[in-house]
Parts: structure tokens; C-alpha cells; sequence
């Protein structure tokens, strides 16, 4: 991140020269998507007040209401307006089709390249999550850019959900340097940890239901489906439903898990995670992506989940047929 002066500060003047600026974002919202979004614009509306700064989206998830609330804009705001698309690797995958409306674009991102929309993009693959690359911006140019602590807070919880609380690969001492500098903003970790990790009673009942019925193949990839049906009966959210994948982490053998979840339009969504082996080229085949070890995917019926299934299989025995060491 040190080395890309040059580009962070065409944004920065880029951003000076708009009265209106939107940000963008992707489908279905994780803890950096929203992180950054928020963060972004919490960075221009304290920067800069003149301006009209908004971010958007058309879907929410519940645990993460505690961050922020979006804007609602009508499509007339776009016209002469600059866009910022944040954590977003593709342009279908944008949230709403409005950001078209826009005079230029800014793609800002941290996944491998495939797509580069934007007039200006700002990709770095190698960087754990995208609100580090914000939080990055914000610190390179801290002589001229301002942040509150609601805004270093929204910063702060894409950076801990996107890394696994600092546990993956991807985390270096630039990643807790810039978590370090959001931390000395003063918000509270601990509620911060609470908005993020507690849970209502009826979610751990689905947990306990998913804890009993997922499978496991004959190479050690676990699975495991919650339909609409299922998330009814435990009075679940397709949101909440959806974070319980990492219940599946953790057991001895199984590097890939995978969890299906269904939602109301009746297309199953599948998350997909690792320990070592790379999934996103897996995720990549059913019109998905990601990271190396934590990807997404559409599934378009129950046949397509058995074909994912069989393909992470195979991929799983070849790595294991090809490395040691593993647990």
C-alpha cells in the first residue's frame, strides 16, 4: 500500500473535483462490503461537508445493522455524479444497476483482477480486506481527511470480519498497524464484539440442527443445506442462516466446508471456506468468486449443490494426494 501514492492521491483529487458522490457496493453485504462503504462515507462527510456524499444498497443484514444505515436516493441524484464501487470484483455483482447514471467510476478493491469497470482501479489482491485499503487512504492523507469514531468503528469491524480476527494468511504487521491506528479512535471493542458475536437463542437452535445433519465426504469436505423450510421453523433470517458456515470450521480433515443456503426467491446461495487449499477458481465455475479461502456462490437447484459437492471433493483428494502437513 505504501508504494501507490501516485494512484491514492489521482482519487483524492478525483474526489475534490465531484459535488456529489455515491458509493456502491456489492450483492448480500459482509462485514467489509459494509465496513468500507460506510467508513468511505463517513471519511468525505467529515472531510469535506459541502459536499453530498451517500452510500447505497438494497439489501441488508441483520448483524450488522449496529455499523450504519445506507441512504435511499432517487436515480435523478446520479446525474454528474462521481461513483465509488467498494470490495466489489465484478460489475454484475454491483448492487443496483443506478451506478450507470454516474459520470465516472472508481473501483476500489481488494480481490484479484478480472473486471476492471472503473475509469480509475484501485485493486490490491494481496491486501486482507478492503476497508484496510480505506483505512490506508485515510492515513496517507490524514493532514486533509477526518474520521469519526462511528466511522473508524465501521472501519474497524470489515477489517476483524474480513480477516478472521486476524487469522488469516493474508494479515500482515501493515494490517494490525492500520487496525492499530482506527483503535486509537477510542470506540468500544467490547460492544463492538457484542453487536458482532452474540447471538439470539433461537440461532443457536439452528445451529444445534446444523451441527446434526451436515455431511461430510468421502475426502473430508463437510455440507450441509438449510432450506426456507428449516430456517421457518427456527424463525431465521437467510442472513442468519448463512453466518453459521464457519460452524463447520474446525473439524479434522474436512479443509473445505461448504454451507447451502436457500433464499426467498428460491435460489440457493452457497458459502464456501478452506484451510490451505484454494476454492475461489471452484467458486469461479458456478458463476461465483471470492478469496482463496473464502468464496461465494449461486447454485440455480439441489443438482448443481451435488456438482459442487463432487468438484470440491476432487479438489480436496488432489491436494491432499499433493501435500502434507495438514489437519
Amino acid at each position: 500500500m505504501d508504494n501507490n501514492y501516485e494512484i491514492k492521491k489521482l482519487i483524492l483529487d478525483k474526489i475534490k473535483e465531484y459535488d456529489t458522490i455515491i458509493i456502491h457496493r456489492h450483492f448480500q453485504p459482509d462485514g467489509d462490503c459494509f465496513g468500507s462503504t460506510l467508513g468511505l462515507r463517513d471519511i468525505l462527510r467529515q472531510s469535506f461537508p459541502e459536499k453530498k456524499v451517500y452510500s447505497v444498497g438494497t439489501d441488508t443484514v441483520d448483524y450488522l445493522d449496529f455499523v450504519g444505515k445506507e441512504d435511499s436516493i432517487p436515480d435523478s441524484t446520479y446525474e454528474g455524479a462521481l461513483i465509488i464501487v467498494l470490495d466489489t470484483s465484478t460489475s454484475k455483482r454491483i448492487n443496483g444497476d443506478s451506478y450507470k447514471l454516474g459520470k465516472e467510476i472508481i473501483k476500489i478493491d481488494h480481490h484479484l483482477e478480472t473486471d476492471p469497470y472503473g475509469d480509475i482501479n484501485y485493486v490490491l489482491d494481496y491486501v486482507a480486506s478492503t476497508t484496510l485499503i480505506i483505512t490506508d487512504f485515510l492515513k496517507t492523507f490524514s493532514d486533509e481527511l477526518k474520521i469519526s469514531v462511528d466511522g473508524a468503528r465501521a472501519l474497524y469491524v470489515g477489517i476483524v470480519t474480513d480477516t478472521g480476527r486476524f487469522r488469516y494468511r493474508s494479515v500482515r504487521g501493515k494490517s494490525l498497524e492500520l487496525a492499530g491506528y482506527l483503535l486509537d479512535y477510542g470506540f468500544d471493542t467490547e460492544e463492538m464484539y457484542a453487536n458482532l458475536y452474540t447471538k439470539e437463542a433461537n440461532f443457536l437452535y439452528l445451529q444445534g440442527y446444523l451441527l446434526q445433519h451436515f455431511k461430510i465426504t468421502k475426502n473430508g469436505v463437510a455440507y450441509a443445506y438449510i432450506s426456507k423450510r428449516i430456517q421457518k421453523r427456527f424463525n431465521a433470517s437467510t442472513s442468519n442462516a448463512s453466518a453459521l458456515v464457519n460452524s463447520l470450521d474446525g473439524i479434522v480433515g474436512s479443509l473445505i466446508w461448504i454451507l447451502f443456503v436457500q433464499s426467498d426467491n428460491g435460489d440457493i446461495r452457497a458459502r464456501i471456506r478452506s484451510r490451505y487449499t484454494e476454492i475461489n477458481k471452484l467458486a469461479a465455475e458456478f458463476d461465483g468468486g471470492g478469496h482463496a479461502q473464502a468464496s461465494g456462490a449461486k447454485m440455480k437447484n439441489k443438482n448443481e449443490i451435488k456438482t459442487m459437492v463432487r468438484r470440491a471433493d476432487e479438489l480436496l483428494r488432489e491436494y491432499k494426494l499433493n501435500n502434507e502437513g495438514w489437519k
